[in-house]
C-alpha cells in the first residue's frame, strides 16, 4: 500500500491544479488568483496568475496582526564577534518597514533592482524583506566577492541602490567590504546613485560623496510604510549562480509560487510549525539562505537562527551541537562538507559530551552529495535521523527529500530519498529514452516545474531555454547524473561533466568518492577524470585524512587501490591517488572538481569567485604535479 508521501506525489503530478490550490491556502492573498497554473505561454509557465500578495506581509506582518508580535523571529548568533541577541516579529516589522520607507523616499519603487552585498547579520534579512515590501527586486551577492564579480552582477541587474556593510568577519579576520564595493562601482558601466552602508565596530568605512549614506542615519527618521500588493508572477529576487564567468546567469524567482513552495516545504519536509526553531547553517548569499534562513522559516511563523561562524574554528568542532541545545533547535540544515570538517577535527564526537540534543528532531544535509560514510558517522554520533536531500539554486526548494513532517520513510545511505510532490523526476539516456531502474543517466524533471522554481533567467529567456530546456523536449535538464532504484529512490552521483569515460566504461566520480571515504583514515575525497592516451580518461583521487591518523603514504596508497579494486573492479583503472591537506571548495562547500580537472589537464582556468581559500589550488597543483599531471610551468594561473 502506497504511503501518504507517494499518494501526495501521485496527486501532484496527475492533478496539479487541485494539489497546488490546496497548498496555496497557507499563503495570505490580497486578491485570489484566476488560475493555479497558466500553461498558455509554455515553457514560461505561470503559477497563481491574477493573484496578488506580498512576500514580506506573509513573512512578517501577518504574524504580528495575528497577535504573535512577541514571538522571536530571528536569533542572531555570532561567535566571531562574541555577539548574540533576539529579534521579535514586532521588532522585525519596525526595522523592515522603516528601511522600506527610506528606500521609497529616495525613489526606489516596484520593479527597481537593489543589490545587497552584506555579511550574516540581521540587517541583511531586513534588506531582503524591505525590498519585498515595496516590490523592489533584490539581488544578494555573497559578501566578500571579488570586485570584478560584483561589478558584472551590478551591470546585469542594473540596481538603483546597493545595500552593504563596512565588513564581514571571518575566523581569519576582518574582510573589508566597502573598498571592494567602491572598486566594483568604479569598474561597473552601470551607474549606481545610492549606497547605504552598515558600519560595524570591527571596521569603520569611509563614506564617499553624496552617494554613500550611513545605515543608521538613513533609517532614523524614515517613515514606516505598508506592504505593496504585488502580482503573484512579479519577480521577488534575482540570484546569480555561483561560479559564473562572462555574462552572469541570474535565476529569477517569482513571489506567489515561491511563497506557496516555502510554506509547503517548511511543514512537510522540514517538520517545522509556527513557534519552532529552525537553523540553516548557510549564508544569505546562497539560495539556502534565501529559502531557509529568511523566507521559509519566517513565512511559517518559526524562529530562524542566523549564525555568523563556521562548523569548526569558531571556536571548535562542538559549536554546532552546543548552539542547537542552547537555542532549542528542532530541525538543523547544513552541508555534508560541514559534517566532514567536524568529523575530521573530532572523529570520536567528543564535542557532543554533555550536550543535550533532546530538542533536535532531525538533521538535513544538502549542497553536495553526502557520501554514506559521512551519513553513518552523523547518525551514530547524533543518534538522530540524518536526511540527505537534493535541490539546486534554480529549483529554490528540494527536488528529492524525505518528508519528515508528513511521511518519513526509510533512509537509504547515498540517496536523498524520493522525488518531492510536484517534481516528476526521470533518468534519460543520451537519446532521451528512459533508462531501467538502477541504470545511470541524465537526471531530468518533466515540465512544468512546480511552484517556487526559476521562471527564467534575468533578461535572458533564450539562455534559459538553451541552458535548461533544449536537450530534451518537455524536460528541465538538472545537469546531474544518477539513477532511480527499484523502490523509486533517487541517487545523484555527480554532475554530468563528472562522468568519466574509461576505455568506453562510463563511471561516476561520486561512486569512487563513496568508496574512498569508506577507508578509516579518510575524512573526505574528491575524484576527477584526467586525460589518458590509452583509455581516454582515468580517475584521479585526492583524499583529506582525519586528524591524528598515523599511516604511511605507501600503506595508504596500497589500501585505497585495493579498496577501489574490490568495490568497483579492475575496470576502474584506479592507480592515481594522493593525500592533501585541504580540497578547494566554494564557500557553500562544493568541491571545485571542474577547476581541479582543468589544472590536471593543463587547461587555462579562472579562479572561481566563490572559492573559499585560493591557496588550496596550489596544494592541489603540487599533488597533481607529483602524479605526473598539471605541469606547473605549462600554464599560468589566470587570476579572477
Amino acid at each position: 500500500m502506497a504511503g501518504l508521501g507517494m499518494k501526495m506525489h501521485q496527486q501532484s503530478i496527475q492533478d496539479k491544479q487541485t494539489f497546488w490550490q490546496q497548498a496555496s491556502q497557507a499563503v495570505t492573498w490580497f486578491t485570489r488568483f484566476n488560475t493555479v497554473l497558466d500553461e498558455s505561454n509554455a515553457p514560461f509557465y505561470q503559477w497563481f496568475a491574477g493573484g496578488k500578495m506580498n512576500s514580506c506581509f506573509n513573512a512578517v506582518d501577518r504574524h504580528v496582526e495575528a497577535g504573535h508580535g512577541d514571538r522571536i523571529a530571528i536569533e542572531y548568533v555570532s561567535p566571531v564577534t562574541q555577539n548574540h541577541y533576539s529579534i521579535t516579529y514586532q521588532e522585525l516589522l519596525s526595522q523592515v518597514s522603516r528601511l522600506a520607507g527610506y528606500m521609497e523616499s529616495i525613489g526606489i519603487k516596484k520593479g527597481d533592482r537593489v543589490v545587497i552585498y552584506m555579511p550574516m547579520v540581521p540587517e541583511t534579512a531586513y534588506a531582503m524583506l524591505a525590498c519585498a515590501r515595496i516590490g523592489a527586486i533584490h539581488s544578494v551577492v555573497f559578501g566578500g566577492f571579488a570586485a570584478n564579480e560584483l561589478a558584472t552582477r551590478i551591470n546585469d541587474a542594473k540596481p538603483k541602490l546597493v545595500l552593504s556593510a563596512s565588513c564581514g568577519i571571518e575566523p581569519s579576520g576582518v574582510v573589508k567590504y566597502k573598498p571592494l564595493l567602491d572598486e566594483a562601482l568604479e569598474q561597473a558601466t552601470h551607474q549606481v546613485n545610492h549606497c547605504v552602508i552598515l558600519n560595524r565596530p570591527q571596521y569603520q568605512a569611509e563614506l564617499l560623496s553624496e552617494r554613500d549614506v550611513d545605515w543608521q542615519q538613513a533609517v532614523a527618521d524614515a517613515p514606516l510604510i505598508d506592504c505593496v500588493p504585488l502580482e503573484s508572477t512579479h519577480p521577488l529576487y534575482v540570484l546569480y549562480t555561483s561560479g559564473t564567468t562572462g555574462q552572469p546567469k541570474g535565476v529569477v524567482r517569482d513571489n506567489g509560487g515561491h511563497a506557496v513552495a516555502m510554506m509547503w516545504s517548511m511543514k512537510h519536509i522540514y517538520n517545522i510549525d509556527a513557534g519552532d526553531v529552525f537553523w540553516a547553517a548557510s549564508d544569505v548569499g546562497w539560495v539556502v539562505g534565501h529559502s531557509y534562513i529568511v523566507y521559509g522559516p519566517l513565512m511559517a511563523g518559526a524562529t530562524t537562527l542566523m549564525y555568523e561562524g563556521k562548523p569548526v574554528g569558531t571556536p571548535d568542532a562542538g559549536a554546532f551541537w552546543r548552539i542547537i541545545a542552547q537555542y532549542n533547535v528542532k530541525s538543523f540544515f547544513t552541508a555534508p562538507t560541514a559534517i566532514r570538517a567536524i568529523k575530521r577535527e573530532d572523529p570520536n564526537g567528543d564535542g557532543l559530551d554533555g550536550v543535550d540534543l533532546s530538542c533536535l528532531g532531525q538533521v538535513f544535509l544538502a549542497g553536495e552529495r553526502c557520501d554514506p560514510d559521512t551519513l553513518y558517522w552523523a547518525q551514530e554520533k547524533l543518534n538522530k535521523p540524518v536526511i540527505d536531500h537534493w535541490w539546486q539554486t534554480e529549483t529554490g526548494w528540494p527536488v528529492a527529500a524525505n518528508l519528515m513532517g508528513a511521511d518519513p520513510i526509510e533512509v537509504k545511505a547515498g540517496s536523498p530519498a524520493r522525488p518531492v510532490p510536484g517534481y516528476q523526476v526521470e533518468v534519460l539516456d543520451a537519446i532521451g529514452e528512459q533508462v531501467p531502474a538502477n541504470e545511470s543517466g541524465n537526471v531530468v524533471i518533466k515540465l512544468p516545474l512546480p511552484p517556487g522554481n526559476l521562471t527564467t533567467l534575468w533578461n535572458n529567456d533564450s539562455r534559459y531555454v538553451d541552458s535548461y530546456l533544449s536537450m530534451y523536449d518537455g524536460y528541465y535538464l538538472t545537469g546531474d547524473a544518477g539513477y532511480i532504484d527499484e523502490d523509486g529512490y533517487l541517487y545523484i552521483m555527480s554532475r554530468i561533466d563528472d562522468i568519466i569515460n574509461v576505455a568506453g566504461h562510463r563511471l561516476s566520480t561520486g561512486r569512487f568518492e563513496e568508496v574512498l571515504c569508506q577507508h578509516d583514515a579518510v575524512a573526505e575525497a574528491a575524484v576527477i577524470g584526467v586525460q589518458d592516451k590509452l583509455k581516454g580518461q582515468v580517475p584521479l583521487g585526492l583524499v583529506v585524512l582525519k586528524n591524528g591518523v598515523d599511516i604511511s603514504d605507501e600503506q595508504l596508497y596500497k589500501e585505497l587501490l585495493a579498496l577501489v579494486r574490490h568495490e568497483i573492479g579492475p575496470v576502474a583503472s584506479f592507480r592515481l591517488v594522493s593525500a592533501v591537506q585541504k580540497l578547494p571548495k566554494t564557500r557553500s562547500g562544493k568541491i571545485l572538481r571542474a577547476t581541479m580537472r582543468k589544472i590536471a589537464d593543463n587547461s587555462a582556468f579562472t579562479v572561481p569567485a566563490t572559492i573559499e581559500d585560493p591557496m588550496t589550488l596550489d596544494i592541489v597543483r603540487s599533488a597533481l604535479t607529483k602524479m605526473g599531471y598539471a605541469d606547473a610551468l605549462a600554464k599560468e594561473l589566470t587570476a579572477s
